[in-house]
């Protein structure tokens, strides 16, 4: 136990714990890692492949296509046509006529690549196109015959040609088009088999991984068409049903494409080896990465743990010093850098701490004083508004009754909009009218006679409940947007009325007969309503879209918010409709 207890100590122990951490962590990432990244790059691989047969297996139907395309034209070229429609009618055809035709086919053969040379049969299978009397039965075997038969005008691939090497054969039939598409004869066609060399759609990206991969195409029979393998291969191995292959002693990966035009066969080989290449120079990274991390651990967590322990005791020992209270300083020191390091920035910590206080109480003394202060210079609302009535009653006194008025309307509106707002959120319609009233008065001295303004209300709408300042900023808007920006005075009508075809609604609408705004303008202000922001053309929109915020916020659903109509120069209406009774009043 006494030795135990000597080992026992807190520098073994964080070194100890720290190991067995680090070993943990470095063996689960290692693991995670290789095993994640082996699926990445095995599934990379396998996608890599497939995406290469299927470049392939889109170039071989392209090319499929292109000699598809010739053929038909060929066989559905009128000289073509007349001169099998005038055999099929019994007409004897003249050695000059067959030069013409074959004129008239090599047209054809001379914008196409690919193609070694066209044969033209007429349907009991003379030969007119070349100018020489074989037969096609000469020609091709009974059974490719029956085959272009079955496939009834389509291009029918055969294979190679037994006659000429390296020649791959295509028939169709050919149909007369007035003759309700009878069968009329045959078109040949003789293609060299390196038109269908595929190894050009993967020079690209192939070249820059560094994977070797071979194609070959083979026809029904498992003769090689095209194939760049570059060694001796054995066609029905190729053509098994297994995933992998060995040639040579090297294992490949097979992917293997049918097409459906001609039931040839696209097969594609990759060596194993380059889709695990990968996987086991990752294996040795990982291996290397968590031998070194371990090593640098081990080294890093017994300096650290060494630089703890060492000067933890002496550390508290000297912070037992300190009292309750004011903080002092350590008065510790030692030859050690890393103590004296430690000393000084507790000594620091202590220095910046007793300034701290002071500076927090010195502060809340200030605060204190401030509030105060702040409290003492609040102004009453009551001394405006006693201010208000005192010029009131002076300028009675004197006879500016039209002033005095103006006063009164002054002192009403600023008593009406300094009122605190959780007393009064709602109101009635009749005090929004009031406030608007004192509004247009105070706006009519001040523009002296280009405003003039009515205020239409029915006496049943007066008592429905609407929050507060809904109205007078329309009204605000009516004046700066409407009367102020044309020559001349100009009329602001505020109407209150039961809502047309909206049985249950209070329609509010403010009408001036300003410059009015064109279809841009107001779907600018449309839009800025349902973004959200406050825009308008002219810059200030904050009144407007504050109506538009507010009549949803309080009414959700039951209204639909703030219409505008104008046009320009016949004004502007702006109207809303709120419920007449939502139990609010």
């Amino acid at each position: 136990m006494g030795k135990f207890a000597e080992l026992n100590t807190l520098r073994n122990q964080i070194l100890l714990g720290f190991m067995l951490v680090m070993v943990v962590v470095l063996a689960s990432v290692g693991l995670f890692a290789y095993n994640q990244v082996s699926v990445l790059l095995r599934n990379n691989a396998e996608k890599h492949i497939q995406q290469t047969a299927a470049q392939a297996t889109g170039k071989l139907d392209v090319l499929l296509r292109q000699v598809d395309s010739f053929t038909a034209q060929v066989a559905t070229n009128a000289a073509v046509q007349s001169m099998l429609e005038r055999i099929a009618s019994g007409e004897t055809i003249s050695f000059q006529d067959r030069q013409i035709i074959q004129r008239e086919v090599r047209k054809s053969e001379a914008y196409t690549t690919g193609v070694r040379s066209i044969e033209l049969y007429t349907s009991d299978y003379r030969r007119l196109v070349p100018l020489t009397d074989e037969s096609l039965r000469d020609r091709v075997s009974d059974e490719w015959i029956h085959r272009v038969d079955e496939g009834k005008g389509q291009l029918v691939w055969l294979g190679m040609d037994e006659r000429y090497p390296g020649i791959v054969i295509a028939m169709r039939r050919v149909r007369l088009m007035d003759r309700s598409f009878s069968q009329a004869g045959y078109v040949m066609v003789q293609v060299d088999k390196h038109y269908f060399e595929l190894t050009e759609s993967r020079t690209g990206d192939d070249a820059s991984t560094g994977i070797e991969e071979y194609l070959a195409l083979v026809d029904e029979k498992g003769g090689t068409i095209t194939s760049d393998f570059g060694m001796e291969v054995n066609a029905s191995q190729l053509d098994d049903s297994g995933s992998t292959v060995v040639m040579d002693g090297d294992e490949f990966i097979k992917v293997q494409r049918r097409s459906e035009a001609t039931g040839w066969s696209i097969i594609m080989l990759t060596p194993v080896r380059y889709a695990t290449e990968g996987i086991s120079v990752l294996r040795t990274a990982i291996i290397v990465s968590v031998m070194v991390g371990g090593i640098l651990f081990l080294i890093l967590s017994f300096i650290l743990s060494t630089m703890i322990t060492r000067p933890i005791l002496n550390l508290i020992r000297a912070m037992r010093s300190a009292r309750l209270g004011t903080l002092k300083p350590i008065p510790v020191t030692s030859k050690t850098l890393e103590i004296n390091e430690l000393n000084h920035t507790y000594n620091q910590m202590v220095a910046s701490l007793n300034d701290l206080i002071e500076v927090v109480y010195q502060k809340e003394i200030i605060q204190s004083r401030t509030e105060l202060k702040a409290l003492q210079a609040q102004i009453n609302p009551h001394f405006l508004f006693n201010t208000l009535e005192a010029f009131y009653w002076a300028l009675e006194e004197k006879g500016e009754e039209e002033l005095a008025r103006v006063v009164v309307a002054m002192s009403g509106l600023f008593r009406y909009v300094i009122s605190r707002a959780d007393e009064e959120e709602w109101v009635t319609i009749g005090d929004e009218l009031d406030h608007a009233e004192r509004y247009l008065t105070i706006m009519d001295m001040r523009m002296l006679d280009r405003l003039s303004w009515t205020i239409e209300a029915d006496e049943t709408c007066r008592k429905v409940p609407i929050p507060k300042l809904l109205i007078q900023p329309l009204v605000e808007n009516a004046i700066l947007h409407g009367v102020e920006q044309r020559i001349g005075p100009g009329t602001v009508t505020l109407r209150v009325m039961p809502a047309t075809g909206n049985p249950g609604y209070t329609r509010i609408e403010v009408a001036d007969d300003g410059p009015g705004m064109n279809e841009g303008q107001l779907k600018e202000i449309y839009d800025a309503f349902s973004e959200g922001y406050t825009a308008s053309v002219k810059g200030n929109g904050i009144g407007l879209a504050n109506v538009q915020k507010r009549l949803l916020l309080y009414f959700e659903e039951e209204t639909g918010g703030l219409t505008i109509k104008s046009e320009q120069s016949k004004g502007t209406v702006m109207a809303f409709e709120i419920p007449s009774d939502d139990g609010r009043s």
